[in-house]
């Protein structure tokens, strides 16, 4: 009875996330942010017939405006990673339940109780949006964004696997 309320939840929690990431991942397939705003060094003839060289400037050196960190995309991300930590929890909880074990030795050592474990996941989820907010203030906005999307596809990958390997 308990495992199929804990089957229920965990279901619904991915349903949750996967309604989550599809528009997540349509709005950001309309331009990759690894090559919206990186110039490569690039060479150009001049007017004169010389060549000019360009070098790297970083994207808020070319014109790209500086967004606020709490923005529309950064909105969806976080969300998107709360959702994927809240559904790693359920599936690593329910597995631990069923006499599973935890592979991952950071989070083993909370798996004893589920207040440490929540406590777990939502410090990864916290952490995540805090590294975020250090590349943001030091104006390194793909590495800000990338952030997001490491801590969303190992919370995807380790529930992939916590559902497979019951």
């Amino acid at each position: 009875m308990k495992n199929d309320a804990l089957r229920t939840r965990c279901t619904r929690s991915l349903l949750i996330m996967a309604l989550v990431l599809i528009p997540v991942a349509r709005g950001l397939a309309q331009e990759s942010p690894f090559t919206a705003s990186m110039k490569a060094t690039m060479v150009q003839p001049a007017a004169s017939g010389a060549f000019i060289q360009h070098s790297y400037v970083r994207s808020t050196e070319i014109g790209e405006q500086k967004h606020r960190f709490w923005d529309r995309e950064n909105t969806i991300l976080f969300t998107a990673v709360g959702a994927s930590a809240a559904a790693d929890f359920c599936v690593t909880r329910a597995n631990l339940a069923n006499g599973g074990i935890e592979l991952n030795p950071v989070t083993r050592v909370f798996a004893g109780s589920t207040t440490g474990l929540a406590f777990n996941f939502v410090g990864e989820a916290v952490g995540t949006m805090g590294v975020s907010y250090l590349f943001h203030k030091t104006g390194h906005h793909k590495l800000e964004r990338l952030t997001s999307f490491v801590e969303i596809g190992s919370s995807v990958g380790a529930v992939g696997y916590g559902l497979t390997h019951r």
